[in-house]
This record gives C-alpha cells, structure tokens and sequence, in this order.
C-alpha cells in the first residue's frame, strides 16, 4: 500500500471549531423544519423567550427567573442538536477526504501474463479497468 489513512481523534479542533458555527447558522426554521422534534423545541424556545420578555417589560405568568431558565434550557437542546449534526457531518466529509486521498495514492501490480508467477509492473490504481486479460499481455 502505498499510503496510510492516519486516523482523527473524535474532537478534532478544526472540526469542532467549525460544527460550533454550523450549530449557530442551522438555527434558521427552514433546517430547523427538517426535523419535526427539533422543530417543536425551536418554536418552543422562541416563545419561551418571548414570555421572557413579558416577564421582564410586563406582567408575566410566572417568575421572570423561570421562564428564563427555561428558556436557556430549550436554546441549549436546539443549539446541542445542530452541534451533533454538524459534528457527525464534519466527520464524514474527513472521511471521504481521507478515502480520496487514500485511492489517489495506491498502486496496483498489473500482470503482463495472466499466469502464475509472471512479471508485473505497479501502475497507478486508478488506471486500472475492469475488463478481460488478454492472453498476449498488456491492455
């Protein structure tokens, strides 16, 4: 083989770095609206913080302290949410950089006769193409 794919740690900083940004642009309601659960909690949240304000300006129904901590408490499961996603998301594009990097490098042993213990020459892996051998060598 000629290269080896080096494994990432599971929080790699650039990747955390940038799903903690994505975790902030998803907060609009046409992501948000992809996922009904994740959904009903943003709506929440967004009254809730809007009953917050009331509280605080007005006359509220319930402690100004409450509603608050409520809604941090709905904003955290949201925003935790899009940072899962993001997260899951940044790996994955990693991975499929790391295995294109990976079929770049390799090479192949391509036969000059399709028999035991013949001569090969490495070539790269991606000139290769399926087909049949011909009994005469090379394509």
């Amino acid at each position: 083989m000629a290269g080896t794919v080096k494994a990432r740690a599971l929080f790699d900083m650039s990747i955390v770095t940038q799903a903690i940004v994505d975790s902030f642009r998803k907060l609009t309601p046409q992501r948000q609206v992809r996922n009904p659960v994740m959904f009903v909690v943003y709506v929440g949240s967004i009254l809730t913080t809007l009953l917050w304000v009331q509280a605080v300006v007005g006359k509220g129904e319930a402690p100004a302290w409450f509603i608050f901590w409520v809604s941090v408490w709905l904003w955290f499961t949201v925003l935790f949410a899009n940072f899962a996603e993001a997260m899951a998301e940044g790996r994955g594009k990693a991975q499929a950089a790391s295995l294109r990097k990976a079929r770049r490098n390799m090479e192949a042993k391509k036969l000059a006769r399709p028999q035991r213990g013949a001569h090969f020459e490495m070539v790269p892996a991606t000139s290769l193409r399926k087909g049949p051998v011909r009994a005469g060598g090379g394509r």
